[in-house]
């Protein structure tokens, strides 16, 4: 791999974490930002920091060539919803356009996967966040010091195919569920939208579970929880978030833990929907009831 790594920055703190990972471990990082979604705050975790307008393509590969980077990794979102609330803020160049014309449709995978291909026919390499940080990732096991119930393990397992089910149809990853029954699906709002329409909808009590795609391209795209995901699930008085493990970002991992084990909230590191031995706590957890 080439000494200096390129960022393709979008929405959130995520690739600021991602920055500030390689940089700790002796990368230097060449940031390409995107304008109206990545944070400003990234400019002083990088080597280089030059912004672009969504669709400017070919400035952002004349970045990262000028830079010599030419191992690169993509980090934070680019919400649908952005394409519809800020045109301005999106300037297709012809490579752009181009790309854009061969798409069957405009599913997220569609469209990352062409921004790959055309990274890769141009001598790139897109790596996945977790060459980069892989401290970023959830383990298996309790995270907090928040123990689930059993009923909250029923929940996680009823729900856990079914958000493997909209993964594969690239329509969301996350589920809420409360009692063995679906309080909402995860579409184009996203994650924290998401967890406050099924919380709402229901008592309090509600079980989140959050998965990577069943076939999850590592190199983008892969489940990120952070602060503001606690804070919604403490607000709607759930009671437990069930993420994959090795395939979800955890975002500023302190502050997640304590939010979570502050508002009664069981986090925990899954695979395969099963809480299976050896997957509790390193010390002493309560029992899941709200403090």
């Amino acid at each position: 791999m080439s000494s200096v790594k390129g960022l393709i920055a979008g929405l959130g703190r995520f690739p600021i974490e991602v920055a500030r990972a390689a940089r700790e471990g002796g990368t230097r990082v060449v940031a390409v930002a995107l304008k109206g979604l990545a944070e400003p705050g990234l400019e002083a975790w990088v080597d280089r920091f030059e912004w672009v307008h969504l669709g400017q393509v070919e400035r952002l590969m004349q970045v990262f060539q000028e830079a010599g980077a030419s191992d690169l990794v993509m980090a934070g979102k680019v919400p649908k919803t952005f394409l519809w609330q800020k045109p301005e803020l999106i300037q297709p160049d012809a490579t752009a356009l181009q790309v854009m014309k061969g798409l069957q449709d405009r599913k997220d995978d569609s469209l990352l996967g062409a921004v790959a291909d055309l990274l890769e026919d141009q001598g790139f390499r897109l790596l996945g966040q977790a060459e980069l940080a892989p401290a970023l990732f959830a383990e298996e096991g309790q995270l907090g010091r928040v123990a689930p119930a059993e009923a909250q393990l029923r929940d996680i397992a009823f729900g856990w195919p079914m958000a493997k089910a909209i993964g594969a149809l690239d329509v969301g990853q996350t589920v809420v569920v409360r009692g063995a029954a679906v309080l909402a699906l995860e579409a184009v709002e996203g994650t924290d939208e998401a967890v406050r329409r099924g919380c709402a909808l229901g008592e309090p009590g509600a079980v989140v579970v959050k998965v990577a795609k069943p076939a999850q391209d590592m190199r983008f795209d892969v489940p990120v929880i952070g602060a503001t995901t606690v804070e919604a699930l403490a607000e709607g008085g759930a009671l437990a978030l069930a993420v994959e493990a090795d395939k979800t970002v955890i975002l500023e991992r302190a502050r997640v833990v304590e939010l979570a084990d502050r508002a009664g909230i069981a986090l925990l590191g899954v695979r395969d929907g099963k809480w299976g031995e050896g997957a509790g706590p390193t010390e002493p957890g309560d029992s899941g009831s709200r403090s």
